[in-house]
């Protein structure tokens, strides 16, 4: 895997987790040269087990090593006037002027609607569009929460919030974390006013997943461990929408504990997880599913299955996922990440044809996601470096932009 920016990003990384060099590899079983050399960028290049060791050496997802996306430049395409504009919504100006109140042609029940639109496009990778509508959502929502009675506000608060949590998102795609603790926090403070009870919790699962990126896994461990707890104890894990919401953050915690080499107490957590996943559709039906955490049978093997080739079990992996059926809602990006997963699997066997028969299979369903995923050019330029070549490699590798 070449990349200029692998070296600068490996050494904040590494700086981050407070580790010399030498204890990076120690905790990786890569030799100390090698981290030296790719530091110094003597070095521009490492196969694709490399990255991964040093990923978990590091406590962070392979994608976090890697950089930014395909999609994303860094010297500022994620920083244009779309960009801007979201940064704006998300922080207004300092003194400026408040929310105005909604006028008399605004609908709650539209912008509800168009904020559920917005996040079936980010799990589709359709990136652009949720920015180019994402700051009137913003602003839209902010005015209702000023406008009508306090149950009318109460409710606007919750299309902030999830407004909000949007953009948060988003803001973790383009590589900007810091900027999505920021949204997250402010659609906190909206939740805690709002008549909706499982959305703080929901807004704690994303400021977990903001945590794994930056490499906080204790952080983001314990309050997803808190809030499930508390969700839980509430009662909100009989309904529907509020087991979805749990199993979310019980996933979380397991992917954090498996980041921090706590593979019993992962394994105890995706348990359980499983063991309730069963009851989603067996209890009534909750609301738009668009709007609440990802939680299902199928999601739960999705996540074994990532956290199988992760940490050096391809086989089981590929095993897990053999026959799986995933079901309608699960989102686009949750298929990518497991077809992602099961082509580097078959990468780290040796497996080169079925690694590519199974990115042919990404580019049909979500041809989008894997031009913004390093993790597809990460394998893809690995399988390009073999010496003999699997058939359909050169137009995989020309629909990602890689040249010889």
């Amino acid at each position: 895997m070449a990349n200029e920016e692998l070296g600068r990003t490996l050494r904040r990384l590494r700086r981050l987790a407070s580790l010399t060099q030498e204890e990076l590899a120690e905790r990786s079983g890569v030799s100390v040269d090698v981290i030296r050399q790719l530091e110094q960028r003597r070095k521009h290049s490492a196969r694709l087990p490399t990255l991964h060791a040093l990923a978990n050496g590091l406590g962070v997802e392979l994608t976090t090593l890697l950089g930014d996306p395909p999609a994303v430049a860094s010297g500022g395409e994620n920083d244009g006037p779309r960009f801007v504009a979201m940064r704006r919504a998300v922080m207004p100006a300092l003194w400026g002027p408040g929310p105005q109140t909604t006028g008399p042609e605004f609908s709650l029940d539209r912008l509800r609607e168009q904020i559920a639109d917005g996040w079936s496009q980010y799990h589709a990778a359709e990136f652009e569009t949720v920015l180019k509508v994402l700051p009137d959502l913003i602003a839209d929502a902010r005015s209702a929460t000023v406008s009508g009675g306090e149950d009318d506000r109460r409710v606007s608060r919750v299309a902030l919030g999830k407004a909000l949590q949007l953009a948060g998102h988003v803001a973790v795609r383009m590589g900007k974390t810091d900027l999505a603790l920021i949204a997250l926090e402010r659609a906190i403070e909206a939740a805690e006013h709002s008549s909706d009870p499982l959305l703080r919790p929901m807004l704690v699962n994303s400021v977990a997943w903001t945590y794994q990126r930056q490499g906080r896994l204790d952080d983001a461990l314990n309050i997803a461990l808190s809030a499930a707890d508390d969700t839980r104890s509430g009662g909100y894990a009989d309904t529907a929408d509020g087991l979805k919401v749990w199993g979310a953050l019980v996933m979380s915690a397991a992917t954090s504990a498996a980041r921090s080499n706590d593979y019993r107490r992962a394994a105890e957590l995706m348990a359980d997880a499983e063991n309730e996943a069963v009851r989603v559709a067996k209890l009534p039906s909750g609301g738009d599913n668009r709007m609440v955490s990802v939680f299902s049978p199928s999601s739960v093997r999705i996540e074994r299955v990532r956290l199988a080739v992760q940490y050096g079990h391809p086989e089981e992996a590929l095993k897990l996922a053999k026959g799986m059926r995933l079901s309608k809602d699960t989102p686009p990006s949750w298929r990518t990440w497991l077809l992602l997963d099961v082509a580097r699997a078959h990468t780290d066997l040796g497996d080169a044809a079925g690694a590519v028969k199974t990115l042919e299979s990404l580019r049909r369903v979500a041809p989008t996601w894997m031009q913004h995923h390093t993790l597809a050019v990460a394998i893809v330029r690995d399988l390009w470096a073999l010496p003999n070549q699997p058939a359909g490699l050169r137009a995989l590798a020309e629909f990602l932009g890689i040249g010889d």
